[in-house]
């Protein structure tokens, strides 16, 4: 798909993003595992390993969202695949912060440390649907995660 988008249209190469939900979001983590030299950065919503990961000690910019009451793909499954681009980008291992249960309310963590080029961002979020790729906090008519991932792939 990538080479018919290339050959038809006019694209800056050195800036090509992935990302998805759910199942979408296993192929964004599957992609940052194998294409690293293709992809500059990766979005990865409520995503699962779904498709493997074949090479997978290569640094790759890497953002994710999860929720802590998934049903659907456990919020420990997102965290592993978080864990394995923290060790890859050569970040600061921590325990980030996460909200609490129920408060419907999301905290997001930059971790440091990172090589250059290649940050990991991670937001935890409480809601009633933990499987949802557009969470929203209380009182707000919006969610936050769009405005989150575009903030990370514009640093680049």
């Amino acid at each position: 798909m990538l080479k018919q988008v290339e050959n038809d249209l006019c694209i800056y190469t050195a800036r090509i993003f992935s990302n998805g939900f759910s199942y979408g979001g296993g192929m964004s983590y599957a992609l940052a595992c194998d294409r690293p030299d293709v992809f500059r950065a990766v979005a990865v919503y409520s995503g699962g390993v779904l498709s493997g990961c074949k090479d997978d000690t290569k640094p790759m910019a890497y953002y994710a969202s999860h929720g802590l009451d998934d049903k659907t793909l456990n919020i420990s499954g997102g965290r592993t695949m978080r864990d394995k681009f923290v060790k890859n980008n050569g970040c600061t291992a921590q325990t980030p912060p996460e909200p609490a249960e129920g408060s419907g309310t999301h905290i997001c963590t930059s971790y440091a440390g990172c090589s250059a080029g290649h940050p990991v961002r991670w937001c935890a979020f409480a809601g009633s649907n933990g499987h949802d790729p557009s969470p929203k906090d209380p009182g707000q008519s919006t969610t936050w995660n769009p405005q989150e991932v575009w903030t990370f792939f514009t640093q680049f």
